[in-house]
């Protein structure tokens, strides 16, 4: 199948929300703005005391700054009860004008999970449990609707809560997915697949099967492929002399092999992780105007 998944090109940074240096962590995301990134996402760990909570972090971010878009990367479900975390999403939207995506995964490190009072799943139960909770999500934005809410789900249940509020703009829910059932739930209920390159076995060579995966289960479903955005994390990048690697070497090579992501394999989203200001702003200046002059030109 021919690949386009066109989207409009987003930049991004991945921040670690470390707390012994909090204001080093708000700085990066200030930093994100400032040097013209479209998205600064922030990873969730509530059972880690070295992080800052990722919610409170993200609600003093979306006050610091004024256009850069913001997410989760990824919110961990196992903790965060989802009709709750509904309403949290659609308030930070508001607060912040529109300026908040929904990322989520549905659990991992379950002996912490535990340790906080959170359910301990197994794999295919937590991709169940995502799946009821997405439903959940979009039930209670669902303000179109006057009815109340209903599911009586196995992990999850509505017994007529109210909808609302209403968000600034339609939400999207990008899911980090790498095994077959969550791409699969991917296809059929979520807005993106957020997953990092890192963690794919054989990097950007799984990247066809893995889209095929996707693909599959939205047209299952009735859903159009290309509705589903394509974005992705890397985990080291770094600017150096020589190329050696993904995301390892000059401006130019991050452009060229960023610009085939994008072409060969519908990605749309690029997040590098750097605590380092001076990455992110060389990131945002020499690498993605020239992504999306090549991919735009390409594409005409």
């Amino acid at each position: 199948m021919s690949i386009d998944y066109r989207h409009d090109l987003l930049f991004g940074s991945f921040v670690t929300p470390t707390a012994h240096d909090p204001q080093h962590t708000v700085d990066l995301a200030v930093t994100s703005e400032r040097a013209g990134l479209d998205l600064v996402t922030f990873q969730d760990h509530p059972y880690q005391p070295a992080f800052l909570d990722t919610w409170t972090l993200m609600s003093y971010v979306a006050a610091r700054t004024e256009r850069i878009a913001l997410s989760g990367n990824v919110l961990n479900l196992p903790l965060r009860p989802p009709a709750v975390l509904a309403q949290a999403a659609t308030s930070l939207d508001l607060l912040s004008g529109g300026r908040f995506e929904l990322g989520l995964g549905a659990g991992a490190f379950w002996d912490a999970v535990d340790a906080m009072g959170g359910r301990r799943l197994t794999p295919g139960q937590a991709v169940d449990a995502l799946a009821e909770a997405i439903e959940v999500i979009r039930q209670l934005w669902d303000t179109e609707q006057r009815d109340r809410t209903h599911l009586d789900g196995e992990y999850y249940r509505l017994r007529g809560a109210k909808r609302g509020p209403r968000a600034a703009h339609p939400i999207n829910i990008w899911v980090g997915a790498y095994k077959p059932r969550m791409l699969a739930l991917v296809g059929r209920a979520a807005d993106g697949w957020l997953p990092s390159i890192n963690y794919l076995d054989g990097g950007p060579a799984a990247l066809p099967e893995l889209n095929e995966r996707i693909d599959d289960a939205a047209q299952a479903a009735g859903r159009r492929p290309a509705d589903i955005r394509r974005l992705l994390n890397f985990a080291t990048p770094r600017f150096s002399q020589r190329s050696a690697g993904l995301l390892d070497g000059p401006a130019g090579s991050w452009v060229d092999q960023l610009s085939a992501l994008a072409l060969d394999h519908g990605i749309s989203g690029f997040i590098i992780a750097s605590d380092d200001p001076r990455t992110i702003e060389q990131y945002a200046a020499e690498v993605a105007p020239a992504v999306r002059e090549i991919v735009a030109r390409e594409r005409a």
